[in-house]
């Protein structure tokens, strides 16, 4: 009997947290954004893998590696992108966002704060080439230009390693833009991670969680981000 209710705990332990859950860890302070998953603060950071499409299809040549970390003040990503082509704006500027960034090569992280309004999330995008653009999403009520006039402040850093054939992207978000709450240990949102890679017209889609349709803007797909230690 005491062996059945603890494989019951187990279970409801593991059905509680979900497949759909990426531990943003504690860094000791903020930094400077190098793109390089060697660097201090990003050296034995575990994260999690993306490799399959929206309808969850596997993408082969695009096993994505995402990392998280955060601090009193912002919280971090490294995409760490496997590509086969690339597909960027011949002319990129990087003094002021890029709308309709995602008709290139993308990474994208989209971040929600209320379990209870889910329509209502940020999106954040970096480019191989350091392009960025952020956006203020409410599905229920849309912002004008789709909120890609929203600024967050946020910051990112690109690398290309076109030997290995792999990009990186980082970002740093000022945490305050995307939750009203301060950061701390065991604080969750909800999130989910993409890439868009590739020239069409059969461009590699790849999401951390599929979302079932052809379209990443479904909030009841997003899994979980918790702050940990």
């Amino acid at each position: 009997m005491k062996a059945l209710t603890l494989l019951l705990l187990t279970v409801a332990v593991a059905a509680a947290d979900g497949p759909g859950v990426i531990v943003s860890h504690r860094a000791a302070a903020d930094f400077q954004l190098t793109a390089d998953p060697n660097a201090p603060q990003w050296k034995g950071v575990g994260g999690v893998i993306a490799e399959n499409g929206p309808l969850s299809k596997p993408t082969p040549g695009h096993r994505t590696e995402i990392r998280s970390v955060w601090t009193g003040k912002n919280l971090y990503f490294l995409f760490i992108c496997p590509y086969r082509e690339l597909y960027l704006i011949q002319s990129p500027t990087t003094a002021k966002e890029t709308n309709k960034l995602w008709d290139w090569d993308v990474a994208e992280a989209f971040i929600g704060w209320d379990f209870q309004n889910i329509h209502q999330y940020k999106e954040f995008q970096v480019s191989p080439q350091g392009e960025w653009v952020d956006l203020d999403i409410d599905r229920k009520n849309p912002k004008p230009e789709g909120g890609w006039l929203w600024n967050s402040g946020y910051e990112v850093k690109a690398r290309i390693d076109k030997t290995k054939k792999i990009w990186y992207g980082e970002m740093r978000i000022p945490y305050g833009t995307i939750d009203p709450q301060p950061p701390k240990e065991g604080r969750e949102l909800r999130v989910n991670l993409y890439r868009i890679q590739g020239p069409g017209p059969d461009r590699a889609h790849i999401a951390w969680q599929p979302t079932g349709k052809m379209s990443y803007h479904i909030p009841e797909a997003f899994g979980r981000l918790r702050l940990g230690k």
